[in-house]
């Protein structure tokens, strides 16, 4: 990974709670690829990280918050997991539009483990195919979701992984799949 990804920004959109490996093996790779990384939250200052959902594992710097972002300022986004962060954020108005607004783009997103809730809520995971952590899985099916269990998933312009033992894997693949950009908009996104 050198610079595949020069020039191209990206969304990490997280909220308290954020499993903290999801967020930060994630963001430094896609900045060894040469991506500019932007954290959004639901609120400003920081954010609590986790380890295993439980233990407090330090905090992540808000650059800017979701109220206030748009889709067109970036070139991809990331949803890490954790099962807090996305249960914060998949009940903030402001984190699901701009969730609902992103499938709309055909940009590429990634996410992992719990992530997957927020786009459950945003209504963009009917007819995808995709993986999450195990508890969400039953959630993803009545949404209309295919779930599969494999530790990198990708349909179009989605890709998943299951959880932390995924990230190799997953960060390898978001570094190639964010580079390829664009895909087209699939019929009843967003």
């Amino acid at each position: 990974m050198a610079n595949e990804l020069q020039g191209r920004k990206v969304a990490i959109l997280a909220a308290d709670g954020v499993e903290r490996v999801e967020l930060e093996q994630p963001r430094q790779a896609l900045r060894e690829a040469g991506a500019e990384t932007t954290l959004l939250s639901i609120h400003q200052g920081e954010i609590q990280a986790r380890n295993n959902d439980i233990q407090e594992a330090g905090t992540f710097a808000v650059d800017g918050l979701v109220s206030g972002a748009s889709v067109d300022d970036y070139d991809a986004l990331l949803l890490p997991g954790g099962t807090v962060n996305p249960d914060q954020l998949r009940v903030d108005g402001d984190a699901v539009g701009f969730v609902r607004d992103w499938f709309a783009t055909g940009k590429p997103v990634a996410t992992i483990c719990h992530g997957p809730w927020t786009l459950i809520t945003a209504g963009v995971a009917e007819g995808r195919t995709l993986t999450s952590y195990p508890s969400v899985r039953v959630d993803l099916s009545n949404a209309g979701a295919e779930v599969v269990d494999q530790e990198v998933v990708v349909d179009d312009n989605l890709t998943s992984s299951r959880d932390p033992n995924d990230l190799p894997a997953f960060c390898s693949r978001i570094v190639e799949e964010f580079a390829e950009g664009k895909h087209p908009v699939k019929a009843g996104s967003a």
